[in-house]
């Protein structure tokens, strides 16, 4: 049966994340993992950077060949980078043909990733490469795939922290709450409870606004 998961990584843990050191308040998303000849070659984008001169905001990581940027919408930016073959990660996890990489999103605190396996079995395997790397991933979220229409494009734990939120007047202006005492009542840290809210809020947002003109 098709598995969805949600795995987190703390920011110094992956090789992209180098570029909070100096923009703190930047959100790096995964675009896609491609495989190469030469190992992988990841497409992200940076968000929320205030100067033009992007590439030098990354610092200098033994796994990163070269970096450069694709494209610029506003100040948004879309690059693409090398990896050294050599160097395991998490995203020579990302390539297995079982595994479909949905989000990943990073900020100055951690990443998180959500994957889809074809089987339970393919979401123990990422785990375990994970594992024998020195990758140390830490699942927060695990179901069953199901279909669409019934979940609107949320996982549990995304649609529990929204209504919670909401019912807490966390939407307000000014807010009745804050993400910290949300966070404490689901039992969760709330790096993961602001990163839950951002991946929930975009799936809705695009099947609200993106895929019902489409």
């Amino acid at each position: 049966m098709a598995t969805v998961a949600e795995f987190m990584l703390s920011a110094d843990e992956f090789p992209l994340g180098t570029i909070f050191a100096k923009l703190p308040d930047v959100t790096v998303q995964l675009e896609r993992v491609i495989p190469d000849a030469n190992g992988v070659v990841p497409y992200f984008w940076v968000r929320g950077v205030e100067t033009d001169a992007i590439v030098e905001q990354f610092s200098e990581h033994p796994g990163v060949r070269d970096i450069r940027t694709v494209d610029q919408v506003n100040r948004e930016y879309l690059m693409r980078c090398e990896w050294v073959p050599e160097y395991d990660s998490v995203l020579d996890a990302l390539i297995a043909p079982e595994i479909v990489l949905l989000t990943a999103i990073g900020t100055a605190e951690e990443w998180t990733f959500e994957l889809r396996g074809e089987k339970r079995e393919a979401i123990a395997e990422f785990r375990e490469y994970c594992h024998d790397h020195g990758v140390p991933v830490r699942l927060t979220e695990l179901h069953a795939l199901r279909p669409l229409d019934e979940m609107q494009g949320l996982t549990d734990g995304q649609r529990e922290a929204m209504i919670l939120a909401y019912d807490r007047g966390y939407y307000n202006s000014p807010r009745d709450t804050t993400l910290a005492e949300i966070a404490d009542d689901l039992g969760i840290s709330q790096q993961a409870l602001g990163a839950r809210l951002r991946r929930g809020n975009r799936r809705l947002i695009e099947q609200a606004l993106i895929e019902s003109h489409s």
